[in-house]
């Protein structure tokens, strides 16, 4: 089983996230759930989900307490929580932002983790470019279709395309594959460049 966590703030899509996440693994035929954590529903506000992919039925209900990838939408997050706590030696980081973990403070994190499982992905820029508000959840699951081959951009498209109609689906997806673009452009560069 791969289990992901999610974490943004409020209003930044971090439940739709998810959700989407868990429709692209079942139309790649993996089971899949997700499921959010959040204690005040206010935008703005910390908001955790998660999501769970297997090749066999899901019977775990509860939070994801060691995930094999940690999705951050909300950079100013990073040093208010433990985000990555319990996350597994092999896994993977997706933090939206245009800086480097090592800007971000992160550098010795990133040392722990294989550098092809790390990927800062400027997501809002992406969202603002194609979608017009700084919505980062779905340039980032491209990314994470990027860097981890776990589901397809397709699936991403198709789950898109189920949560949002017209012109706000195309947006979207236009975003999505910007960003599985970028994020496969990093995954190439030196570890020094992440």
């Amino acid at each position: 089983m791969f289990q992901v966590r999610i974490h943004g703030r409020g209003g930044q899509g971090v439940v739709s996230a998810a959700e989407m996440l868990s429709i692209a693994a079942f139309l790649d035929g993996e089971w899949a759930q997700a499921f959010p954590s959040f204690g005040s529903e206010r935008t703005g506000a910390p908001v955790v989900a998660f999501c769970r992919i297997a090749q066999k039925e899901i019977r775990s209900r509860e939070p994801v307490m060691k995930p094999d990838a940690v999705i951050v939408q909300d950079p100013t997050l990073l040093h208010q929580v433990d985000l990555f706590a319990g996350l597994s030696d092999n896994g993977y980081i997706l933090i939206n932002s245009s800086k480097g973990f090592d800007a971000l403070g992160l550098g010795t994190l990133a040392s722990r983790f294989p550098a092809a499982h790390l990927c800062c992905l400027p997501a809002t820029e992406i969202a603002m470019r194609h979608v017009g508000r700084a919505v980062p959840n779905v340039p980032l699951l491209a990314g994470f279709a990027a860097i981890t081959g776990l589901v397809r951009l397709e699936s991403i498209h198709a789950a898109i395309n189920e949560k949002f109609k017209g012109r706000t689906a195309e947006t979207n997806i236009a975003a999505a594959t910007d960003a599985y673009a970028t994020a496969r452009q990093l995954k190439t560069l030196p570890a020094a460049a992440i």
